[in-house]
């Protein structure tokens, strides 16, 4: 398996290539040059992996180049069930005959972004021991991504983590995670912007290649594919349970392609970079039988826009600060890959497009607005503080569940797709201790801390405060960058 740019302008490589680089050489996004299919009989062979076993099945069809007893270890250390809750891993709660939430938030920051991260921290370690290197990791986070990459990465040989958050605009959860860790690879930079701000400024480092080459820049944002290759296995894990409970309640023990064809479920996905839906959207094309992907935003609904008029406006300065502040997006980055997608992979046209963005503001793609749907299977939806706040309590009304603020806004929009026979699955974003403010005012009480939680909330933090400027973050890199 060979990669690609969403632009045009790098030659083929393989994956441990592009997992150091991060972003192509021409500015575009790493995408597979084909995506791999899955046929019905590995579908129904995958069915009794454990988590680890499965992930080495699915990344391996990306990962080609890692050999696959190396690559089978690096899953087991990343999907150790001593990192996460139980055996499981991504364990499902079935909440009514509708709607299932699927379990992303058991990992060690109790957020899905652990999911990719830990499997990150793995195989970036074994590919710089194996070339005999060093990286030095520069990214982005509006609150989750960031603490994931740290906790994966924190104490890690040859790999140095430059972090950039917006000042103000994280949970005080999410910035005590952060900011309290004191491993010397680690560097926490809160910039004073949004999050897009901190993303823009990541891109226009990593845009400087004489920088990046002089001080081995690499990226483990969402645009890194290794991150949307390990998110891919669990819409394959949570397809593999709920068509076994879709196959006990029809009492069948129909395992032909047909049979599991017609098992359909749809995903709802709190979205604010792309990245995790745009690993269902692959998934979906290797074969899963999936019937919808459901995209949910907060009151930064670009994507929503998007997705029902087919005209993408990015809002810069203009993202609003939420309840739900890890989807305080209003550019997403992994929208470029579902828009070459779009283009029938024509990078040339994409790339003429994509320079009209830059151009105009806008992206008008309202002419292929109904492949969206048809084609592609995606939907969309927005909440609001009040739709998170209701269906919060709501669900521990009905469930005697307590979601996140993120997941709720996937319940809450997933409620207006719902079809008859068809299972909803949603993914759950984070734990709800990280966001006690919205779940006081849905519930009246907060989630009980347990005490090492408690600790880190009380814990001195390290940070280094600057203006959204990237000649401060160079000299910040120049500094402390690994050699």
């Amino acid at each position: 398996m060979k990669y690609l740019s969403t632009r045009g302008g790098m030659a083929p490589a393989p994956f441990s290539e592009i997992l150091l680089e991060g972003l192509a050489p021409d500015g575009g996004l790493v995408v597979p040059e084909q995506v791999p299919v899955v046929t019905a009989a590995q579908l129904e062979s995958w069915r009794g992996l454990g988590y680890a076993e499965l992930a080495t099945e699915v990344i391996g069809l990306y990962a080609t180049d890692i050999p696959r007893d190396a690559l089978a270890r690096l899953c087991r250390a990343a999907y150790d069930p001593a990192r996460f809750g139980s055996a499981d891993i991504v364990p499902l709660r079935r909440l009514d005959d509708e709607l299932t939430l699927v379990g992303l938030s058991e990992g060690p920051t109790l957020a899905f972004k652990d999911m990719a991260m830990q499997f990150l921290g793995q195989v970036l370690e074994y590919a710089l021991a194996e070339r005999g290197t060093t990286l030095n990791i520069l990214g982005a986070t509006s609150g989750d991504t960031g603490s994931a990459a740290e906790y994966a990465l924190r104490g890690k040989h040859g790999v140095g983590v430059f972090m950039l958050s917006p000042q103000g605009r994280m949970s005080r959860f999410q910035r005590a995670q952060m900011y309290s860790l004191t491993d010397e690879n680690i560097h926490n930079i809160a910039v004073d912007g949004d999050f897009d701000a901190c993303q823009h400024l990541v891109k226009e480092i990593t845009g400087d290649a004489e920088f990046k080459r002089r001080h081995h820049i690499g990226a483990v944002n969402s645009i890194n594919f290794a991150r949307i290759c390990a998110q891919i296995v669990y819409y394959f894990w949570a397809w593999l349970r709920a068509s076994d409970a879709l196959a006990a309640s029809e009492g069948s023990t129909d395992a032909s392609p047909a049979a599991l064809a017609a098992r359909e479920v749809s995903f709802t996905v709190p979205s604010g970079n792309f990245g995790n839906i745009f690993s269902g959207f692959l998934a979906k094309r290797m074969g899963l039988p999936i019937r919808r992907l459901v995209l949910a935003t907060n009151e930064n609904n670009v994507l929503d826009e998007f997705f029902s008029t087919g005209v993408y406006r990015p809002r810069g300065e203009q993202t609003l600060a939420t309840s739900s502040p890890s989807m305080d997006i209003s550019k997403a980055s992994n929208l470029e890959r579902f828009v070459f997608e779009v283009f029938g992979r024509d990078a040339e046209a994409f790339a003429e497009a994509w320079r009209g963005l830059d151009r105009d503001g806008e992206l008008d793609l309202s002419a292929e607005r109904g492949r969206f749907a048809d084609e592609f299977g995606f939907a969309s939806g927005t909440s609001t503080h009040a739709d998170r706040v209701a269906t919060i309590r709501e669900t521990h009304e009905r469930y005697g569940v307590v979601v996140d603020p993120h997941t709720a806004d996937g319940l809450a929009v997933a409620r207006r797709h719902l079809e008859p026979g068809v299972p909803m699955l949603v993914l759950e974003t984070a734990k709800p201790d990280k966001f006690p403010e919205i779940v006081v005012e849905a519930i009246g009480a907060a989630p009980e801390l347990p005490a090492e939680l408690q600790r880190l909330l009380e814990a001195p933090q390290h940070v280094t405060e600057t203006p959204n400027d990237a000649e401060a973050i160079r000299s910040i890199i120049a500094r402390d960058a690994v050699a």
